[in-house]
């Protein structure tokens, strides 16, 4: 029996990609390895967000070459880069974005080599995850990108936005529901894009049939574009017993000369008021953001804007990391590159940001009563139990049942700071 060890690297598509991996290779008789030194095969399902990202990845596959096994590049560094990979004596075979699932049969065939051409696919790849042994589950209803954003290759590794089909979605949502688990989480590569395919759908659409024709307890969003988030949309999520209070909104900058360049439709003004519009209608929101420190051109002045929006917004927490310069986009030729030091200088100053920030949405939390669905049993050191709320706290219990969401007061005591 042939084994393999499995790596997923970036967003929470890839990672619940990777999981399915596993599970094909599995139905179809390989055996997954915790120790990369037991394996036969070393997949690395890549992704290409940052050059770093990139730099990880050709390490990790070097270092499994050096242990003797056979390398399988997969995910968005194989799809951007293609037959050119092979080139390199560390990797083996490389397969593309949608190629991943076809694995088994890939692997037992005498080529090492698979890409489909995502930027003429107009279809949607349905992927099901079929674990029992987990709480919450995810489901990818969407793939690809249609914008442009001057910064960004993901489009390059991803194709063009594709949905899935309503059907499919809400009989997976009740597999799911009746399998016992207690919380979905609807992710793609940018699901405010959702039925722009279809020509008459929006992700409003499927959010009402998900509370029409389901019977999930609750499902959370993934991430969403400022200008995807309308009055209707807000009206609806309030007015749901069903959906977790918790966004993450894709920003990128706080300030409105850096996001021209950056190609993003959105003014901060716009979203600042949506945030706070956010925190008025939902009880302890928990509002999450990707922030990019030191893009091109990004001048003293315009990183000082950024600092005094990110300070004055409500946001709960801030992802945040140095721009990358991606080959084949339009930030590359623009002139006003920053070096590391300055970048990520800048990214530490909004590291600290985030971190008062959380640590006082923490504190707003404490005394109020929240909805916490338990995902882990007992730890074997501490006897506590794991469990998340609804606005994506992770606390500590001392009793409760695997799997069974109950109303829990939030002390100190119980917080997980991270």
């Amino acid at each position: 029996m042939k084994k393999f060890y499995l790596k997923s690297m970036g967003c929470k598509s890839n990672q619940f990609e990777g999981q399915i991996v596993s599970e094909k290779l599995v139905d179809a008789g390989y055996e997954q390895v915790n120790k990369m030194e037991n394996a036969d095969f070393y997949i690395l399902n890549s992704c290409s967000v940052t050059h770093k990202s990139d730099n990880e990845a050709f390490y990790l596959l070097r270092h499994a070459h050096s242990m003797g096994l056979q390398t399988v590049l997969t995910g968005c560094i194989a799809q951007i880069e293609k037959e050119k990979l092979l080139e390199e004596p560390y990797i083996d075979y490389v397969f593309g974005n949608e190629d991943k699932f076809n694995l088994p049969y890939l692997l037992s065939q005498t080529s090492k080599y698979a890409v489909k051409d995502l930027m003429v696919e107009n279809k949607f790849c349905p992927v099901v995850l079929n674990d029992t042994t987990k709480t919450r589950i995810s489901l990818k209803i969407q793939d690809g990108c249609d914008n442009r954003c001057s910064y960004c290759i993901i489009p390059f590794g991803r194709g063009k936005s594709r949905s899935a089909d309503s059907d499919f979605i809400i009989d997976e949502i009740n597999k799911y529901s009746n399998a016992g688990y207690k919380e979905v989480i609807l992710t793609g590569i940018h699901i405010g894009l959702w039925g722009k395919d279809f020509g008459d759908k929006s992700l409003l659409d499927l959010l009402k049939m998900i509370e029409a024709k389901t019977k999930i307890h609750r499902y959370r969003l993934g991430s969403l574009n400022p200008f995807e988030i309308d009055s209707g949309l807000l009206n609806f999520l309030q007015a749901s017993e069903k959906f977790c209070p918790h966004f993450h909104l894709s920003l990128q900058s706080a300030c409105n000369l850096t996001l021209k360049r950056m190609n993003r439709h959105y003014t901060v003004e716009h979203y600042l008021e949506q945030i706070e519009d956010i925190n008025e209608r939902f009880n302890l929101p928990f509002i999450g953001s990707d922030i990019i420190a030191g893009f091109v051109g990004e001048t003293e002045a315009e990183f000082s804007t950024t600092i005094e929006n990110l300070k004055k917004s409500k946001l709960s927490k801030i992802h945040v990391f140095p721009y990358s310069i991606r080959k084949g986009t339009a930030a590359e030729i623009m002139e006003g590159h920053l070096s590391d030091k300055i970048k990520e200088q800048r990214a530490d100053i909004i590291k600290s940001i985030s971190k008062e920030k959380y640590d006082n949405f923490l504190k707003r939390n404490i005394g109020t009563i929240q909805e916490v669905l338990i995902e882990k049993r007992p730890d074997k050191h501490t006897g506590k139990l794991k469990g998340v709320t609804g606005n994506y706290i992770t606390v500590l219990l001392d009793k409760g049942e695997f799997n069974t969401i109950q109303q829990v007061k939030i002390t100190e005591s119980n917080l997980i700071l991270n």
